[in-house]
Formats: structure tokens, C-alpha cells, sequence
């Protein structure tokens, strides 16, 4: 680009034009007016910038804040799972015991019942071999012996078993 300083060259007159503007421009105070616009447009610019980082610290604190709530809710449902767990075990721990308890009652009971029938069967039997041989006996007696010898064989008798119940 080549400049040109020729009176008769338009270029030249726009740019004396140009420097008279500013002149009067800078006479009245503009510049101090742009100064003063762009200080309260950087302080605009400063304070938004300070509001976003209030922003931005208190997001981050909430951040952190929900951070801490879910790892307490975390550790809370873990220590639940735990204790659910450590409950289940212990209930059937218990119900084990309870079942074992109730088998070994029943058993007792059971053997307490064959005992009670065996002596009942035991004195049963006892009683009709009894009976079986007071009936033989009675047979025999009668075949064998006469009536004078039955009254002293009963005389006898009644005497050894009054030793015997006493």
C-alpha cells in the first residue's frame, strides 16, 4: 500500500477529517466518558465473574454435601443388609435349636409311651400267666386232690399270701 500526501487526494481528507473528529471528541470528554463505560463494564464483568465463583462454591459444597449424604445412605443400607442378615441367621440358628428341642421332647415322649406300654403289656402278660396257671393249678388240684386236702391247701395259701402283702 502506498500513501499519498496530495491535497487533491480524497484519502487525505478523510483522514484530516477523521483526526478533527477525535479532536473535538477528546475536547469534549469522550475519551472519559469510553473510560468510564469500560471501567463499569469491567467492574459488571468482574462482579459476575465473582457471582459465578460464589456460584460455582456453593455448587460444589452441595456437591460435596450430597456426596457425603449418599455414602452415609450407602453405609447405612449396608449396615441394614448386615444386620437383616445377621437377624436371618440368628432366626434360623433359633429355629434349628427350637426343632431340635421339639424332636428330643417328642422322642422322651415316645419312649416314655413304648416304656409305659411295654410295663402295661409286661403286667399283662403277667396277669393272664397268672391267671393261666391258677386255672391249671385249679384244674390240677381238683383232679388230684380231695376236699379235706383243698381246705388245707387254701388255708395255706391265704396264710403265705398275707406274708406277702405284708
Amino acid at each position: 500500500m502506498h500513501w499519498d500526501f496530495d491535497l487533491g487526494s480524497t484519502t487525505i481528507w478523510v483522514f484530516f477529517a477523521l483526526l478533527i473528529i477525535i479532536a473535538l471528541l477528546m475536547s469534549k470528554g469522550i475519551h472519559k466518558m469510553m473510560a468510564k463505560a469500560l471501567d463499569a463494564r469491567a467492574e459488571g464483568i468482574r462482579e459476575n465473574l465473582d457471582e459465578a465463583k460464589r456460584l460455582r462454591e456453593e455448587a460444589q459444597a452441595l456437591l460435596a454435601s450430597y456426596q457425603r449424604k449418599q455414602a452415609e445412605a450407602e453405609e447405612q443400607a449396608k449396615n441394614i443388609v448386615e444386620q437383616a442378615r445377621r437377624d436371618a441367621e440368628s432366626m434360623a440358628e433359633q429355629a434349628r435349636a427350637d426343632l431340635k428341642e421339639k424332636l428330643a421332647r417328642r422322642a422322651e415322649a415316645a419312649e416314655a409311651k413304648i416304656a409305659t406300654a411295654e410295663a402295661q403289656a409286661i403286667g399283662e402278660v403277667k396277669a393272664r400267666a397268672v391267671d393261666l396257671a391258677t386255672a391249671a393249678a385249679e384244674k390240677l388240684i381238683k383232679e388230684q386232690f380231695k376236699s379235706a386236702d383243698h381246705n388245707a391247701l387254701i388255708k395255706d395259701g391265704i396264710a403265705q399270701l398275707g406274708k406277702a402283702l405284708h
